[in-house]
Formats: structure tokens, C-alpha cells, sequence
């Protein structure tokens, strides 16, 4: 049975709530169409920190976002997006280590975060400061991430990540 391509796009107002539902259905599909565990714990991980980010960061002028997934035999893409304030370069991680150690996690909480290592002496997310882990985290957790702010014009974060698979395509009721 050949895997499906699976492609959706949520919109959110910017709130706190919007995190959890995000990865309830992010993370359903995920497993649903037959990824591993580890992998689907990676990519929502990665989500949930640009979209914390979104809620947090991007200022009275984006009252939404949008999360648009696509998952496909290769790999899964998850692109935020915001219409708020953006942010000057500079403030974007330049500098930080771009490739740190995977992050495993058993729940997707900053505690977790805190114990991920370096990957080859690339610096340790630990000794970030707590406000700007984000990004270093998004990293650790998947292949590549794109990031495309302006002040004024809003963040757009691309996060890819190649899937492994847990088995054969469940079949539902």
C-alpha cells in the first residue's frame, strides 16, 4: 500500500489555545497515516515552538496564523506563518549552532529541552538564554528550518523534516 500525500493548512487566532490544537492534529494525522513515534514527537516539538513563538512574539497586528502541513513518502513540511511586527536580522539566531544534538523528549516541555547536548561541539541549548531556545530547538528537532521575517511584515518559518516510518498504513473504521 503506497503512502498518502496528505496536505492542510489550519488558522488560528493568535492565542494560547491554539498550541494543543495544533499538535492534536498535527500529530493525529502524523501517526494515523503510519509515522514513527519519534519522528512525529520531532516535528511537533519543532511546531510547537514556532507557534509559541507566533502567539508569543508577533504583536497586536497578526490576530491569526496559519499552519500548513504537508506529509508525503519523503518527508513532512510545516510552514507558520504571521502577518505581525516580523524582526530585524540579527535577532533571528544568526550565530547560533546550526546543527545541535536530536532532542528526545518523552513530553514537550522547556525541562526537556534544557537536558538536549550538542551535536560536535556546536554549543549546548541549556546555555541559551530561556527567551531565545526557540529557534536552536526547531533545529535539533528537524532537518532544515527556513525563517523569513521583516519588521512589519510578519515571520514565516519553514520547518523539514524526513520521516521514518512505523509500519504498514492502519486501515480505519
Amino acid at each position: 500500500m503506497t503512502r498518502p500525500k496528505v496536505r492542510f493548512c489550519l488558522v488560528f487566532e493568535r492565542e494560547l489555545v491554539s498550541v494543543p490544537v495544533m499538535r492534536r492534529v498535527l500529530g493525529d494525522t502524523l501517526r494515523e497515516i503510519g509515522v514513527n513515534e519519534e519522528s512525529v514527537d520531532d516535528i511537533l516539538l519543532a511546531a510547537t515552538e514556532a507557534c509559541t513563538n507566533v502567539v508569543l512574539h508577533a504583536g497586536e497586528s497578526a490576530p491569526a496564523y496559519s499552519v500548513a502541513a504537508t506529509v508525503d513518502r519523503a518527508g513532512c513540511r510545516v510552514e507558520v506563518t504571521d502577518v505581525g511586527r516580523g524582526y530585524a536580522p540579527g535577532v533571528t539566531g544568526q550565530g547560533w549552532p546550526t546543527r545541535l544534538g536530536r532532542v528526545r523528549r518523552a513530553t514537550a516541555d522547556r525541562a526537556t529541552a534544557d537536558r538536549a547536548t550538542a551535536d560536535r561541539g556546536a554549543g549546548d541549548v541549556a546555555g541559551l538564554a530561556e527567551s531565545g531556545r526557540g529557534l536552536a530547538i526547531m533545529r535539533a528537532c528537524v532537518d532544515d528550518v527556513k525563517l523569513r521575517t521583516a519588521p512589519g511584515r510578519g515571520t514565516r518559518v519553514v520547518l523539514d523534516k524526513r520521516l521514518e516510518w512505523a509500519g504498514p498504513l492502519r486501515r480505519s473504521a
